[in-house]
This record gives C-alpha cells, sequence and structure tokens, in this order.
C-alpha cells in the first residue's frame, strides 16, 4: 500500500488545495482582498484552460518526459505556488498561481497513472489508481476541516501555507518511493514493449479507431459534461428553490464521504470481476441518484451527493485500469491526458449549455432534468461495455 499512499498524498495536495481550496476560501479572503465577480469568472475561464493544457501536454508529449522526475519537479512548483498564496494581495499573482496549480494538477495526475501502471501489481491497477484519486476526496475533506477548526484560529493565509508544508512532505515521500521502485526495477526483467509510447498522429488514430480508447474518451467527455456543471450550478439551483444554504454544504460532505470509499472499493471490483461491472454499478448508482434529485431536489440533494461521490472520483482509476489491460503504461499515460481533455471540454460544453438555459428560461430545472438524461445514457453505455466485455487473443496496436 505504501505505493497508492504515498502518490493519494500528492493527489490531496496537487487537487485538493491546487485545484479546490481557492473555491472554499474565497468568501474568507474577500474580507482581505478585494475579488469582484468579474475576478471569479476569469479564475474559473483560466484555470479550465490551464487544466486543459496541462492534461494535452501529457496526451501529446508524455512519451518523452521521465515521469519520476517530472512529478517531483511539479511537486516543487506546486508547494512553491501555495506559498505565493499564502502571501499575495495582487490580484494577478494570484490569478497567476492558480493557473500554475491547475497545469501541475494534472501534469502531476498523468504522471503517477504512468508510474503506477509501470511499476504496480497488475493485478491491483485500478485499486491502485482509484484509491489515488480518491485523494481528490480526501482533499474535499480537508478543506472542510481547515475551514472549520484550523482557520478560525490562525487565518486563511495559513490554509495556503499548511498547503506548502504538505507538498514539501508529499515531496520526499515521492523521492523515497521512487528511490525504491527504480531499484526493484533493475533487479527485474521487465518486458522491453512496455515503455512503449506512440507519437501524436498514431494517438490520435488509436483514439478514434481502437475500441477501449475511444469508449474511455467517450465516457470522460459525458461524465465532464454531467458533472462539472453539478457542481458547478448546484448551489444557485438550490436558492432558485428556496432551500437552506446549509444543505449544499451538506451535499459537498456527502460528495467527499462517498468518494473517500468508493475510491478504494470500485477499484478492488474492477480488479477482481472486471471493469464492466465495476462501470455498471458507478453509472447505474449515479444514474438512479440523479434521478432521484431531479423529480425532488429537497428531498434528495444528499442521494445526489452520494452518487456523484460514488462515480466521480473513482472513474479515474476504473478507466485507466481498464486501459492498461490493452496498452502499456506509457500509451495508457497518453490516452488518460486525451480523457482529461475532452472531459475538460465537455464540462465546458455543459457550463455554456447550463447560462444559456438559465439566460432564456430563468430556471435551472432543465438543465439538471439533462443532466439526469446524460446519467442514464451513462449508464445504458456501461451496460453495452459490460455485455460485450471480453478478453483480446492479442495486444491491440501499440499495446506492448
Amino acid at each position: 500500500m505504501r505505493m497508492p499512499i504515498t502518490f493519494g498524498f500528492s493527489q490531496i495536495v496537487s487537487n485538493g488545495f491546487g485545484l479546490y481550496l481557492f473555491a472554499a476560501l474565497v468568501p474568507l479572503m474577500q474580507s482581505s482582498i478585494d475579488i469582484s465577480a468579474w475576478f471569479l469568472a476569469i479564475v474559473g475561464a483560466c484555470t479550465q484552460v490551464a487544466y486543459l493544457s496541462g492534461a494535452m501536454l501529457v496526451g501529446t508529449y508524455g512519451q518523452r518526459f521521465d515521469s519520476g522526475k517530472v512529478l517531483m519537479i511539479s511537486m516543487v512548483v506546486t508547494s512553491a505556488m501555495l506559498f505565493i498564496m499564502a502571501s499575495q494581495n495582487d490580484q494577478a499573482v494570484i490569478l497567476g498561481a492558480l493557473v500554475v496549480l491547475a497545469v501541475n494538477a494534472a501534469i502531476c495526475w498523468g504522471c503517477i497513472v504512468e508510474l503506477v501502471t509501470r511499476y504496480g501489481l497488475v493485478g491491483r491497477t485500478a485499486t491502485n489508481l482509484s484509491f489515488i484519486a480518491s485523494g481528490s476526496a480526501w482533499g474535499y475533506g480537508v478543506n472542510g476541516a481547515l475551514i472549520l477548526m484550523f482557520i478560525p484560529l490562525f487565518g486563511w493565509r495559513s490554509a495556503w501555507a499548511l498547503g506548502g508544508v504538505l507538498g514539501i512532505l508529499a515531496l520526499l515521500t515521492i523521492i523515497v518511493l521512487l528511490k525504491r521502485l527504480q531499484s526493484s526495477e533493475e533487479k527485474t526483467d521487465r518486458i522491453p514493449g512496455d515503455v512503449l509510447a506512440m507519437g501524436v498522429k498514431q494517438l490520435m488514430r488509436t483514439v478514434f479507431k481502437e475500441r477501449p480508447a475511444f469508449l474511455s474518451c467517450l465516457i470522460f467527455f459525458a461524465v465532464g459534461f454531467a458533472t462539472i456543471p453539478f457542481s458547478t450550478w448546484l448551489n444557485l439551483y438550490l436558492a432558485e428553490l428556496s432551500l437552506p444554504s446549509a444543505l449544499g454544504g451538506y451535499t459537498w460532505s456527502m460528495i467527499g464521504l462517498s468518494g473517500m470509499v468508493s475510491g478504494l472499493l470500485a477499484g478492488k471490483l474492477s480488479d477482481y470481476k472486471g471493469h464492466g461491472i465495476a462501470l455498471l454499478v458507478m453509472f447505474l448508482g449515479f444514474a438512479l441518484c440523479i434521478t432521484a434529485f431531479t423529480y425532488d431536489p429537497s428531498r434528495f440533494v444528499l442521494v445526489a451527493g452520494f452518487g456523484y461521490g460514488l462515480m466521480y472520483f473513482a472513474i479515474w482509476g476504473v478507466i485507466s485500469g481498464w486501459l492498461n489491460k490493452q496498452y502499456s503504461s506509457k500509451v495508457t499515460m497518453q490516452i488518460n491526458g486525451i480523457g482529461m481533455v475532452v472531459f475538460g471540454t465537455g464540462g465546458a460544453l455543459g457550463n455554456l449549455l447550463a447560462g444559456a438555459i438559465l439566460e432564456f428560461t430563468g430556471s435551472l430545472s432543465t438543465m439538471y432534468g439533462l443532466i439526469a438524461v446524460i446519467s442514464v445514457l451513462l449508464a445504458a453505455l456501461a451496460t453495452y461495455i459490460y455485455m460485450t466485455e471480453r478478453t483480446p487473443d492479442e495486444p491491440f496496436v501499440g499495446a506492448f
């Protein structure tokens, strides 16, 4: 468990702090920094583009770099940016730091996927990656605990500084782990093709023509289209329905709790029973919970949070584990990078559509109905994958 715990710790820092802490601290930061609605909009747009840029770098150029070294450099940069956030009042500097944090979050995950699929036990790939991906859910929980217990005593800047300290600790644990892994690799005979990677043209051809790569990217697009608008507009939708704001806070807590658990259980299910059944359980649960929420938001909003966490955090590990059964570690990392790009694209389109629906109808109910439809389609796609699941007699092109 040393590998998943170490990399899961780094995910708490790179994603939990790097991507989510700013949104959690904005109300507190506004007491000392003039943060306008326009600045928040600019931050949202720039960090989304930055995350997509980082994912694209992993997908198109991941075969050219050493994932271990890049991961260490990214953690150094992440720690430095967190310390900068703790000390700055200038909005331009804050925006720049948040953009760098978003780029590093995507790069860190891509590097972790390659390292786990290269060095981890073959039969535990999905379990390890799902557990590591749930580090983001733990980040939700840590952020909540900081707001409740730490910040009232030491101020909001202390949260960013603590993130920087944890980033340094994560870096040290990664250095120790990589030394052990590289030493272990030198003593074993590995398949030479296991480091085989693809050029950009071959990668794009693989994504569009080969079943696992295409379906994984299709899933990522649909998941982004459903989940990003759901979380972005949830509090506004609850306010539209005149529901108490505390209900949104409880829902986010439920998302974090269910994500912590599902990261481990879904990965185990995928490794031992197959990715098809794992995808079916996650997407069917998500569809049932979101549909119930659409039927009666006030009664089932916590149920929707449970379904969101059940699916969102574990899906990254399950899909990566599935891909690694067909492709080498480098190619798995590259396809995962493209998956992050289409995930963000789906999320951006979903947010644009939600804004347009709100502008023209004055309500978000239609958007959440559409999210329910997408969740049902994802469950149908998972059913198709489960029913047609097979083990190929020969590896796919570029697998080894």
